[in-house]
């Protein structure tokens, strides 16, 4: 599957996606193609560490395995799926690129569907709900994650960047938020350890307990992830 992470206002992100209607259909069902409105559901390109639009992530299994960014020729995008095809050990000619379809849980169906509606609440108890029987690794898990962290980030300032002294726990830990909202990860881990260096006692691991909620909206093999564990283990000992 290829995942489109676009936006209306962006007259690059409306072309490609046309683009690669065009190439799907022409690819007679050896992959599928799915769109995401980033103002929609901004969660998504977080959750992908996107920086710009449009951006084109492969799939396979669930999990990405190769993007890229900004518009390309035709010839040059089906010259990409077919690189990401023999990467994954796949043959696009025989179908066997054709991701088998798995049952859509209707529990996760509601949920989303209370997302989108812009019920975020409502879809928080939701996911909240079928985590509690999925357990703590399911994908309800890691939107509870999502939300939880949207809500939160939403409720502050923006100004809080500017006002939050270096040593309030509250203001930094505010501030680490709208930068994260922002797609900043790199600056609001570096706030949180910062923190981290100047406190002690309950505020210190009240820091350190946030950073790690972070960590866990991202792939922890995302360069910046593993980079901030690094700043965050030399700002401990």
């Amino acid at each position: 599957m290829l995942l489109l992470l676009w936006a209306r206002w962006s007259e690059p992100s409306v072309r490609l996606g046309q683009t690669l209607e065009q190439l799907a259909v022409a690819a007679g069902g050896a992959w599928t193609l799915a769109l995401a409105d980033v103002d929609a559901a901004p969660r998504i390109p977080q959750a992908f560490g996107a920086q710009n639009v449009p951006m084109v992530i492969a799939m396979w299994n669930q999990q990405p395995v190769s993007a890229f960014d900004g518009a390309k020729e035709p010839a040059e995008i089906a010259a990409w799926i077919e690189n990401v095809a023999a990467q994954v050990g796949i043959a696009l000619g025989d179908g066997a690129a054709v991701e088998p379809e798995q049952p859509e849980d209707p529990r996760m169906l509601a949920a989303e569907e209370l997302l989108n509606a812009g019920d975020a609440a409502a879809a928080l108890a939701a996911y909240e709900a079928i985590a509690t029987a999925d357990g703590p690794q399911s994908e309800a898990a890691s939107a509870v994650r999502n939300i939880t962290f949207m809500l939160r980030a939403q409720a502050h300032e923006p100004t809080v960047l500017e006002t939050a002294a270096a040593d309030d726990v509250d203001g930094q830990l505010a501030a680490a938020d709208v930068l994260l909202l922002g797609q900043r990860p790199e600056q609001a881990f570096d706030r949180i350890i910062d923190l981290i260096r100047i406190t002690d006692g309950d505020e210190r691991t009240r820091a350190r307990t946030r950073l790690l909620e972070l960590f866990d909206l991202f792939d922890p093999a995302e360069p910046f992830v593993v980079s901030a564990r690094r700043k965050l283990a030399t700002a401990l000992y």
